[in-house]
């Protein structure tokens, strides 16, 4: 399927990582320049000179307002124009009892997993006001609707990253710029391997032992029985930032495998 974005510019954070990359190889393949970003990029410049597009790599930490700016702004004086925002950076946070969790620990997830998303929103909106055109896609989580206990901080901020991309939903909708999130669950990436290496570890088992043992325990919606792959995640955020999910907007697109168990969320 073509998805009509050829020559358009595409802004993604967290892009070393596994959803963040597939996702940059897609849109690439489907002819968009790339603006990439990271903490750390000497990997991701490596793989990026493997992508079928042109792509610029620039640590920022997206924490800081000024570092976010300078991504937009090397982005347009590269390519001329942001179009796309994938937003995929963000950390798991601390775990716990949620009232044994201290300030630092709900203030390091909310800047991270909620107030980046505001920080691109304010360094890209502008620009696709003025061209009548934007996608901005934010990728939350399976625990902004379906909250586990441990992973209060987590759920808090992803929770709230969710409401802010409906909200902005309704302002930039006439301004041609569509904004929605994509909720993946249990996906084959750098952060659950380390997950389950600690499960094995702490059970006694074999990594791919703790993966099903975690999946019949915690996550007995993933009727599939299987992590998800990065690469699907990646397919439903193309679709958002394309031509063709033109009539989708203020939407949270569950990528979970039925991890969540309710009707609508």
């Amino acid at each position: 399927m073509d998805l009509q974005i050829s020559d358009r510019v595409a802004l993604i954070t967290g892009a070393s990582g596994g959803i963040g990359f597939e996702t940059a190889r897609l849109l690439a393949e489907e002819g968009a320049k790339l603006v990439l970003s990271d903490l750390r990029i000497d990997e991701l410049e490596e793989e990026a000179k493997r992508l079928p597009t042109d792509a610029l790599c620039m640590a920022a930490d997206v924490t800081d307002q000024e570092a976010v700016d300078a991504v937009a702004a090397a982005g347009r004086e590269r390519f001329g124009r942001i179009d796309i925002v994938v937003h995929a950076a963000g950390v798991t946070g601390a775990k716990g009892d949620p009232i044994d969790m201290s300030d630092e620990d709900y203030r390091e997830a909310w800047d991270i997993d909620f107030m980046s998303a505001v920080r691109v929103a304010r360094a890209t909106l502008p620009g696709m006001r003025e061209a009548k055109w934007g996608r901005f896609i934010c990728v939350t989580s399976e625990n902004a609707v379906q909250p586990y206990w441990e992973e209060a901080t987590y759920n808090a901020a992803k929770a709230a990253l969710s409401a802010f991309v409906k909200n902005i939903s309704y302002r930039e909708a006439k301004n041609g710029i569509l904004c929605n999130t994509v909720a993946p669950a249990f996906i084959e990436t750098p952060m659950t391997d380390g997950m389950m290496k600690q499960r094995a570890e702490k059970l006694g088992v074999s990594f791919e032992e703790a993966i099903q043992s975690f999946l019949d325990e915690e996550r007995p919606g993933i009727a599939l029985k299987r992590r998800g792959q990065a690469s699907e995640v990646a397919a439903a955020i193309a679709l958002l930032a394309s031509e063709r999910g033109s009539f989708i907007n203020g939407s949270n697109l569950r990528v979970d495998g039925g991890s969540v168990q309710s009707v609508q969320t």
